[in-house]
């Protein structure tokens, strides 16, 4: 098998187009060519009048591929090693008491498929809905405001975690092989092929709530137990080792003897946070971001991107991520884009607004949307409390509810308010259950707002219309990251109590579907090593 990369295709490239160029790059005829199948495949969009497709191929020959392949340049490939994906550890002996994984996000879900399919049947504490559950609650949420939010099911909380109400942006810049096992699990159960080709593969609010739906099946069937509506509240350690979990089981107490616990709790369980503070677990105060929903026309974004191209049924909506460092030392960037997608009330707590993104898999919503966010770090908390972050968070958040008039509305400003220009009809903002007109400077701190002032005509240098007065921000985004941090050591274990693996965004150690979900698989590879080193 040969790899070739970098081939520049067009828009409409064919089977038989990607026949003929194997065989001219390679050398040799195209009946020689026994198998031609797309690794990846991304939009060159650098010079917008020759818009393209750039390919990577692996080619199998009928020929011996050993001469052919020498003469290939670095840049072309060469012969192709096999993906080795990560050994599963499976333990001789199970453990004397099942692991219990507290979170069924990514994190969670792929630290209990990885423990399930080794034989520990783990037990799965969600303290919010099953997804079908809370796909319900969330548009009661979206269509009536705060008299219809649940505290137990939202887009923060229940199955699949934060990121099934997303774009389900899949695409990361971890360099394991665990990365692959994720995508290669997401299409096993329902996602589409082609996330293993693109190279900023996404799935979709609408297909990732299958995929999680059809994860959890599977894990039932292997013996696993998933316990939904079941909040944590206590993880009790003896002698410096983990002992038990108290947990509320639908309001009534409950306790599970344990010795290891996978902590997968996400970035909003602030209760959680709390519990853990107070029964003396180390928590640090970690940098975070803060800014609002900027959202474009679609169709704008698009002629930016691709020019004369925009518009061809071949390409898909364009994308973008930006970033500066200010003159006042702070970093400003875009984040969790989300094409042809919408701005959606993503609220954990009562009396509260968050903004967040979402898209459909087809992505063919009018506006597009990313987070526009502001560095901010411990220097800015106000506090050394560990939770201080957590604090300014929740203060901006129910600053939002009261600005927006007390029912769940968001408050909104203009691009061109806000950097104080001329400007006549915005676009329709996404966010549901509706927006109020108001300054951001009356919700976010002085610095944030004069941050965001002085990166967005940068950004509109680079991409054209971003810094247009028609664009329109919708705020707080507050979530992107998770306020703290929680130590551990190199076996992945809390440097508190041996047998609690802290583990994806809630602590710390993630920032996206894939990642999470890398370190889910990483802690229960842990934590099935230890069990295998305890054997010997």
């Amino acid at each position: 098998m040969i790899r070739l990369n970098n081939i520049k295709a067009p828009l409409d490239y064919s089977e038989a187009w990607l026949m003929r160029s194997a065989a001219r790059i390679l050398g040799v005829r195209e009946s020689q060519i026994a198998s031609c199948s797309l690794v990846r495949k991304s939009v060159d969009a650098r010079k917008m009048d020759a818009v393209c497709f750039v390919l990577n191929l692996d080619v199998g020959l009928s020929v011996d591929e050993k001469p052919i392949a020498s003469r290939l340049s670095q840049a072309q490939g060469g012969i192709l090693a096999p993906s080795a994906l990560p050994t599963i550890i499976r333990p001789a002996r199970l453990p004397d008491s099942r692991p219990v994984v507290v979170g069924f996000g990514p994190a969670g879900m792929f630290a209990s498929l990885l423990l399930a399919e080794a034989g520990l049947s783990p037990l799965i504490l969600e303290r919010g809905r099953d997804v079908d559950s809370r796909m319900k609650d969330v548009q009661a949420y979206w269509t009536d405001g705060d008299k219809a939010f649940s505290p137990v099911s939202n887009v923060q909380f229940g199955e699949g975690g934060a990121g099934t109400f997303s774009d389900g942006k899949l695409n990361t810049g971890i360099k394991d092989n665990w990365a692959d096992f994720v995508l290669r699990t997401f299409v096993r159960f329902g996602a589409p092929a082609e996330i293993l080709t693109d190279a900023k593969p996404h799935i979709g609010t609408d297909k990732l709530s299958v995929v999680v739906k059809n994860l959890r099946e599977h894990l039932i069937r292997l013996g696993a137990e998933v316990q939904f509506e079941a909040r944590l509240t206590h993880v009790v350690q003896s002698g410096g080792r983990v002992q038990a979990v108290l947990y509320e089981d639908h309001g009534i107490s409950r306790e599970t003897a344990c010795d290891s616990v996978i902590l997968a709790i996400g970035h909003s369980a602030r209760d959680t946070f709390t519990h853990l503070l107070s029964d003396r677990y180390t928590l640090l105060q970690k940098p975070f971001s803060i800014g609002a929903r900027i959202e474009h026309p679609q169709t704008s974004i698009d002629r930016a991107q691709y020019g004369a191209s925009a518009g061809n049924p071949h390409l898909p909506p364009a994308d973008y991520k930006l970033s500066c460092h200010l003159s006042n030392g702070r970093g400003v960037y875009t984040f969790c884009m989300c094409p042809g997608g919408e701005v959606v009330a993503a609220a954990s707590e009562p009396e509260s607004v968050v903004t967040n993104g979402m898209s459909r898999y087809a992505r063919d919503a009018r506006n597009a949307n990313s987070a526009l966010l502001v560095g901010i770090g411990p220097e800015d908390f106000g506090s050394d409390h560990p939770l201080a972050g957590m604090f300014l968070q929740r203060s901006i958040e129910q600053q939002a509810f009261v600005l927006g008039g007390s029912g769940g509305k968001a408050p909104c400003q203009s691009v061109g308010s806000l950097l104080h220009r001329a400007s006549g009809e915005t676009i329709t903002p996404s966010y549901r259950p509706g927006v109020v007109d108001c300054p951001l400077d009356r919700l976010l701190p002085s610095f944030v707002v004069d941050s965001m002032r002085e990166a967005l005509p940068l950004f509109g240098r680079r991409i054209r219309g971003f810094d247009a007065p028609e664009a329109v921000l919708t705020g707080p985004e507050t979530r992107s990251s998770s306020p703290v941090r929680m130590p551990r050591d190199k076996q992945f274990m809390s440097v508190d109590a041996a047998g609690l693996y802290p583990c994806g965004e809630g602590a710390g150690y993630a920032g996206g579907i894939t990642s999470a979900a890398v370190d889910g698989l990483r802690c229960a590879s842990a934590l099935l090593e230890s069990l295998s080193e305890k054997e010997v």
